[in-house]
């Protein structure tokens, strides 16, 4: 079985457990306790923290650990909005666009509908790519913050995070960079070192830690509204007891993928290449979804005009591949991708929508060639049939 689902989760690395089992087992203290124990998980929570934070290019103190990426999304969306308007400054605007996760999408209605912030959904053009000219045209004197994925879940295109942050820093406004499904493939140092965004979220499945891992890096000038509210862990930005464990994980997953980029990326950008050029070349009826070139390594998303996405999914299975139709979060759904329709695709065709999301792996020889051709006769198949 060949399984091709990797933006909507990926199996724990041996390394990320072995890091973490000392803190499921005897280094299991509270870290906020006062003895030997919580002061041993508490150095491991620290040193977790730093490790993250230089991963993505913040200080140690800007990291909230989280219970992933839709928590991070929520606080940093919800949290620094509220947090603006705490502080006095004229916070009714907020900043994203109509391909967003959910997590940002259902973020934003919920401060429209309690707290009373407009949103503006900055259009894309038909390969998902957000311009800064039309960013620009969406900011206004009270906009608190634009928020926006680094890569989209569901076509993988890339955003240029530099030109955009710019365009929002000339108008003091805060930046939150989704970064949950580029953390592994593209350089986060870039994000808070060199495009110098406000906020930062990652989680850590989608790279080799265990699910229920995740972090907002969100710089100390900006101020944020917790969520939760409790025993005021996390310098009072998230309470509740610390995942040290999870935390450890995620720390060890994100040096893992950074680590390795350099010398995997290549191979598995070409891989999927070969691959999209292979189902270009084999099925008339495809289409590829997202920038041709501007985006994720491994991966690839398509429509299949006259088909069902769900149809081809399951001919796929049974030639022992397993891959998706778009975002796990939305699975089960009879809507067709928003992402799809807001890049101008018709809903009935964004209805026929396949995404493969590879491994860090490079695929063996032949094997591309060979899956472009299981994915023609799964389409062919839900045709004929």
């Amino acid at each position: 079985m060949l399984y091709l689902d990797h933006a909507a989760t990926s199996p724990v690395r041996g390394e990320v457990l072995e890091a973490m089992h000392p803190y499921l087992t005897e280094a299991f203290g509270n870290p906020s306790s006062h003895h030997t124990a919580g002061e041993t998980a508490a150095r491991a929570l620290e040193d977790a923290r730093a490790r993250v934070a230089r991963a993505l290019g913040m200080r140690t103190g800007d990291v909230i650990f989280t219970s992933g990426g839709t928590e991070a999304n929520n606080l940093a969306v919800k949290g620094i909005v509220l947090g603006a308007r705490q502080s006095g400054a004229p916070a009714r605007h907020l900043v994203t666009t109509a391909i967003e996760h959910e997590s940002v999408l259902d973020s934003a209605d919920h401060l429209n509908r309690l707290h009373d912030v407009e949103s503006t959904l900055v259009p894309v053009d038909e390969q998902g790519v957000l311009h800064p000219e039309r960013l620009s045209a969406a900011l206004r004197e009270d906009t608190a913050l634009v928020s926006f994925a680094h890569a989209n879940n569901e076509i993988g295109t890339v955003q240029d995070v530099a030109a955009l942050a710019a365009v929002a820093r000339e108008r003091a406004v805060p930046v939150h960079v989704d970064a949950v499904q580029s953390a592994g493939w593209l350089d986060l140092r870039q994000l808070g070192a060199d495009a110098g965004v406000a906020a930062i979220s990652v989680a850590g499945h989608k790279l080799g830690a265990p699910k229920g891992t995740g972090a907002l890096a969100v710089r100390s000038r900006v101020p944020i509204e917790p969520l939760l509210h409790g025993g005021g862990q996390e310098r009072g930005r998230r309470s509740g007891t610390e995942n040290v464990a999870g935390a450890v994980a995620l720390a060890t997953a994100l040096e893992l993928a950074e680590a390795e980029r350099a010398r995997t990326v290549t191979a598995v950008a070409a891989n999927t290449q070969e691959f999209i050029a292979g189902v270009l070349a084999a099925v008339p009826q495809a289409r590829l979804s997202g920038h041709p070139t501007r985006r994720l390594p491994g991966t690839a998303a398509f429509t299949f005009a006259g088909t069902s996405g769900e149809a081809v999914l399951l001919e796929l299975e049974r030639r022992g591949v397993i891959t998706s139709s778009g975002s796990a979060c939305a699975a089960g759904s009879d809507e067709p991708s928003h992402v799809l329709v807001a890049c101008g695709v018709a809903p009935e065709v964004a209805q026929t929508a396949v995404r493969f999301t590879f491994d860090r792996a490079p695929l063996p020889e032949g094997i591309a060639g060979r899956l472009a051709a299981l994915v023609a006769e799964a389409v062919a198949g839900v045709l004929g049939g």
